[in-house]
């Protein structure tokens, strides 16, 4: 098997679907192991167990790889490419970088995994035309086949068994659009309209309402800061005022902004922020502080969610 990157020197992403450690170890390993060789920086993301079967079967090998857990770093998808892969690739301009990111993992919840399979989806469009390559990981025994065929379709080359090949489904605009989903709230959510003279009553009453819902501390902090981040946005590019809705769900906090905007580019929120920028933080600061996000946009309007444990 070779995971040598295609020889068009541009963006390569290819997925590992694999069925045990071995094929796992030995298709990440071998991916690392070209790069180092080659000179390129490489990156290992993939949720801390992985990262340690790997990191065990390169050795001395994988001393100059940049390793992160995942399932931290990665904890929302919606920041995984502004503040891992573009941060690591960036910190690399003018070489061919490659990096190993396993944004799916057997335990994403149902809520999670679209917001999973936007994120691949968008990798196509982030790096195109950049010397970058991804290699995505996918558990063949533990995902479903629907999963694995999401990863066909997000993927143009997918390796198994041992065998590279062009996908015969890659289409990841249609994956984008399949999965721009409308975002049903429930019944029970408090909700309140705002304007841009109600902006920080919206704030006041979405921190009361997170309080009597139990969250506490930085997390209350993090939350106001979202709610001033999607009502301003909503205010400012969704037509000039909107609807705020938060309610509870399992351990976490959840507000929904509605406005009746267009949001045009599925990137946004998902682009680095530049110590030296001006403006455009709003959505990068909303992924970067979420445990989630969640997006639907259409002719009718956008719906943003953000998901925010309570402590």
């Amino acid at each position: 098997m070779t995971t040598t990157a295609l020889r068009d020197d541009s963006f390569v992403h290819p997925a590992l679907v694999y069925r045990d450690d071995h094929e796992y170890v030995e298709g990440t390993t071998r991916f690392v192991s070209e790069g180092v060789a080659a000179g390129e920086p490489v990156a290992v993301a993939v949720p801390a167990p992985r990262l340690e079967l790997v990191r065990d079967a390169l050795g001395p090998l994988g001393d100059g790889v940049r390793w992160i857990d995942m399932a931290r770093a990665g904890r929302n998808p919606g920041r995984i490419i502004p503040s891992v892969l573009r941060a690591f690739a960036d910190a690399h301009e003018g070489v061919r970088v490659r990096i190993v990111g396993e944004p799916v993992w057997h335990g994403r919840t149902a809520v999670e995994y679209p917001a999973c399979v936007q994120h691949e989806a968008l990798i196509n469009r982030a790096f195109a035309g950049r010397d970058v390559t991804i290699l995505c990981p996918y558990d063949g025994r533990a995902l479903s086949h629907e999963v694995i065929a999401d990863a066909h379709a997000t993927h143009p080359v997918v390796i198994s068994a041992g065998r590279r090949s062009a996908s015969l489904f890659y289409d990841p605009d249609a994956v984008l659009a399949r999965f721009n989903q409308a975002l049903c709230h429930p019944p029970g959510a408090a909700a309140v309209r705002f304007d841009a003279e109600l902006l920080p009553a919206a704030r006041d009453f979405a921190l009361a309402e997170a309080r009597g819902r139990g969250m506490t501390g930085v997390r209350l902090q993090d939350l106001n800061l979202v709610v001033a981040e999607l009502t301003t946005n909503s205010v400012v590019h969704g037509g000039g005022s909107g609807t705020l809705r938060i309610w509870a769900e399992d351990e976490q906090i959840v507000c929904e902004v509605r406005d009746e905007g267009r949001l045009s580019d599925p990137l946004a929120g998902r682009y680095p922020v530049r110590p030296d920028q001006i403006g455009g933080r709003g959505l990068f600061l909303v992924h970067f502080l979420s445990d989630l996000v969640r997006v639907h946009t259409g002719d009718s309007g956008t719906t943003l969610r953000s998901y925010i444990a309570r402590t």
